[in-house]
C-alpha cells in the first residue's frame, strides 16, 4: 500500500531524476503537506508516505518542481511546477501515479 511516483522526460527518452517532489493530503479544505523528497537516478520515488503515517481515503496531491529540472537541463520549461491532485478510494491498495514530461506538456495516468 501506498503513493509512489515516477518522472520519463519523454523528449529526452530517460528518466528525470533529482527532482523535488512533494506529498499533500487535503484535510479541512487545506492542503498538508506529508513528505517531501526527490527522485532518484532511475526518476522514481518508491514510497512517498512518510513512514507510519496512516493511509486513508481521500484527495492527495503530488507537486513537481519542474523548473528547477529544466534548470539542471539548461532547458526552458513551460511549467515551473506539475500538481497532479487524486482520489484515494480504497487506502488497502497501491497508487502509482507517474509523469510524462516535455518542456512544453506533460500528461499523467494511473500506473502499477
Amino acid at each position: 500500500m501506498g503513493i509512489s511516483t515516477h518522472i520519463l522526460d519523454t523528449a529526452l527518452g530517460r528518466p528525470a531524476a533529482e527532482v523535488p517532489v512533494a506529498l499533500s493530503v487535503l484535510r479541512d479544505r487545506q492542503w498538508l503537506e506529508l513528505s517531501q523528497s526527490q527522485t532518484d537516478a532511475d526518476g522514481r520515488c518508491y514510497q512517498l508516505l512518510p513512514e507510519g503515517a496512516e493511509f486513508e481515503p481521500g484527495l492527495y496531491r503530488i507537486r513537481f518542481e519542474t523548473a528547477a529540472y529544466y534548470e539542471s537541463q539548461r532547458l526552458p520549461g513551460l511549467y515551473p511546477y506539475v500538481e497532479i491532485a487524486f482520489a484515494v478510494r480504497d487506502s488497502e491498495q497501491h497508487y502509482h501515479i507517474p509523469l510524462l514530461l516535455t518542456a512544453n506538456g506533460y500528461t499523467t495516468y494511473r500506473g502499477s
